[in-house]
């Protein structure tokens, strides 16, 4: 499965001071982030921290108040107008979205359909290509995944662990330019860990651009290039993984204290 080709140092994803309210609670608050071309951010923090609003509002499921959200150097969500930005139309959100693969913490398969019919939806209904092409996506897709010989499987035949892969599979057979994972591995049982972290180190060594919210504190350090530290809605640390690490602050220190010698899976930790 290829990954699209761009310039090394391009933004595929620009967050400029955005802010997302829920009623009165604030929820996000002046976030400012930008991801790279084939670069892998780990998104980490407490509970309620904000990290699974930050990725929805990248992705447009949830409108953010303030700011700017940029794919590829275009505004997602609004469009500007007589200098002031208003609503965009769904079919140029639609648009942007197409760019964005979103594999989520459950797996939203289509229990009627098998595998390759859950695989086929995106590229024949959204994308409009052709079925043939489509099945070599899908086909190509699940090899990447260790999941080839279960293409005429329906989910409930599945593991949880193979559901996730599937719902990987899915995401990139839509080509997408990043890659958005919400602790896809938190409703797995510990053994059906590995294999879907086994996959994202595939695609993190094939340079698909990745932003992954986890509580897997091991595999953050392994893979990713950035880790971000989330609190109160706020982005508090955004370093590179080894002076994150390396030198972390009194408060990251008690955090990575507590999650390490929870296993670094604590299932309490969910956004």
């Amino acid at each position: 499965m290829q990954t699209p080709a761009r310039a090394d140092d391009q933004v595929v994803v620009s967050i400029e001071g955005m802010s997302k309210h829920f009623g009165d609670a604030l929820a996000l608050d002046d976030v400012s982030l930008s991801v790279r071309a084939g670069e892998i951010v780990a998104v980490i923090g407490p509970s309620g921290s904000g990290k699974t609003t930050l990725l929805r509002c990248i992705n447009f499921l949830v409108a953010y108040d303030a700011g700017r959200i940029s794919i590829d150097g275009r505004l997602i969500g609004y469009r500007e107008q007589n200098g002031r930005l208003v609503p965009d139309s769904e079919r140029n959100i639609n648009q942007l979205r197409k760019r964005i693969g979103f594999v989520f913490q459950r797996f939203n398969l289509f229990p009627h359909l098998t595998v390759l019919g859950n695989l086929l939806e995106g590229p024949v209904h959204v994308l409009k290509i052709g079925r043939d092409e489509a099945v070599a996506r899908a086909e190509e897709a699940l090899a990447l995944v260790g999941l080839a010989h279960k293409r005429d499987a329906y989910p409930s035949a599945l593991s949880g662990g193979q559901q996730q892969r599937v719902g990987i599979a899915r995401a990139l057979c839509m080509q997408p330019d990043v890659m958005l994972f919400d602790e896809a591995t938190s409703a797995l049982d510990p053994e059906l860990v590995d294999e879907v972290l086994g996959v994202m180190r595939t695609l993190a060594d094939r340079g698909m651009t990745m932003v992954v919210v986890t509580h897997e504190i091991a595999f953050a350090r392994e893979v990713a290039h950035r880790i971000v530290f989330m609190e109160h809605g706020r982005i508090v640390v955004d370093l590179p993984t080894r002076a994150f690490f390396d030198t972390p602050s009194p408060r990251i220190e008690q955090f990575l204290r507590r999650h390490l010698q929870a296993g670094s899976a604590p299932r309490t930790d969910l956004p």
